[in-house]
C-alpha cells in the first residue's frame, strides 16, 4: 500500500488549486468546493520557483485572497515540476500531491506492462472519465501528442494509442516544406481546397479528425462493451467537433482527475 498523505477535504468555498504540465501548455485550475470555476492555459517553459509563484499569485490573487487548501500537480515535463511543486508548496502552505502510478495504485488498475511509464495526464483522464462519464471509456486528449486512453467496463486502465498532434503535425510540415506557409489552424469550408491555406487546413484539421475516429473505431473492437468517447486537451474545440466517433469535449477533464485523487486521498 502506497504511503496516505494526509489532505484536507476541500470543504464548500474552500480553494483547490491544480497544476497540469504538458509538453507545450501547463494548464493552471481552481476549484471552490466542488466547482472548476476556472482554468487558464499557459505555454510551458523553464521558469523558476520565484516566477511560478508570481504567476499562480497574478492568476489566482495573492495579498488578501484566502490561501488554498491545497494542490496537486500533474506532469510529464520532468525538469519542470520542481519549480511548480516549490511554488505550489509555498502559495499553499504544504507539498502538493503529485499524481504518479504510485499514487493511485490501490485507486486505478493499470493494466500497462510498466506502469510507471504511463504518464500523470494519462491517469488523471482515466480516473475522471470512469468517475465523470462512466465505462467503458476512451479519452482523446489532443494535444502535443493525441493520446487515446482506454479504461474497462471494470474501471482499469487499459492502455491505448499515441499519435502525432495536429499541431505538432502542422509545426514539422511548416518548418520541413519551403513553400508551405503557416496558416491558422481551423474549421475548413471544404476538403477540396483550392488555396494552399483551404488545402493546409483540410490536410490538417479534418486529417486529425480522421485518424481519431479511425483509431477510436479500432480501439473499440478490442473493449468490452461500447465505450463512451470523450475528448479534452488544447486541440479539443477544433479537432472533436469534426470526429464522428467523440461524444463529448471535456477540456477540464485532467484537472478533474486531479481533484478526484485529492478526495480518495484526503
Amino acid at each position: 500500500m502506497p504511503e496516505r498523505r494526509a489532505h484536507p477535504r476541500p470543504g464548500r468555498g474552500s480553494q483547490l488549486l491544480t497544476v497540469d504540465i504538458g509538453n507545450s501548455d501547463t494548464v493552471a485550475g481552481r476549484f471552490r468546493g466542488a466547482v472548476l470555476d476556472g482554468f487558464w492555459r499557459l505555454t510551458s517553459r523553464r521558469l523558476t520557483a520565484d516566477e511560478a509563484v508570481l504567476l499562480l499569485e497574478r492568476i489566482f490573487g495573492g495579498g488578501r485572497a484566502a490561501r488554498p487548501r491545497g494542490a496537486v500537480l500533474c506532469s510529464v515535463v520532468p525538469n519542470l515540476t520542481p519549480a511548480w511543486s516549490e511554488a505550489l508548496e509555498r502559495v499553499t502552505g504544504r507539498a502538493p500531491l503529485e499524481v504518479t502510478a504510485e499514487t493511485v495504485r490501490d485507486l486505478l488498475p493499470i493494466r500497462y506492462h510498466d506502469p510507471y511509464a504511463v504518464g500523470a495526464d494519462r491517469i488523471a483522464n482515466a480516473l475522471a472519465v470512469r468517475a465523470l462519464y462512466g465505462t467503458p471509456a476512451i479519452v482523446v486528449d489532443l494535444g502535443t501528442a493525441t493520446t487515446f486512453d482506454c479504461v474497462s467496463r471494470e474501471g482499469a486502465y487499459l492502455g491505448g494509442a499515441i499519435s502525432p498532434g495536429a499541431g505538432t503535425s502542422a509545426e514539422e510540415l511548416f518548418r520541413r516544406a519551403a513553400r508551405v506557409p503557416r496558416v491558422e489552424l481551423r474549421r475548413p469550408r471544404l476538403a477540396l481546397g483550392r488555396t494552399t491555406e483551404e488545402s493546409l487546413q483540410a490536410g490538417v484539421v479534418w486529417g486529425a479528425a480522421g485518424l481519431v475516429d479511425a483509431l477510436v473505431r479500432r480501439l473499440a473492437r478490442e473493449m468490452k462493451g461500447t465505450p463512451r468517447v470523450i475528448a479534452t486537451g488544447g486541440w479539443a474545440k477544433v479537432v472533436a467537433p469534426e470526429c464522428e466517433t467523440v461524444e463529448a469535449v471535456d477540456e477540464g477533464l485532467t484537472l478533474k482527475g486531479m481533484k478526484i485523487l485529492w478526495e480518495e486521498r484526503s
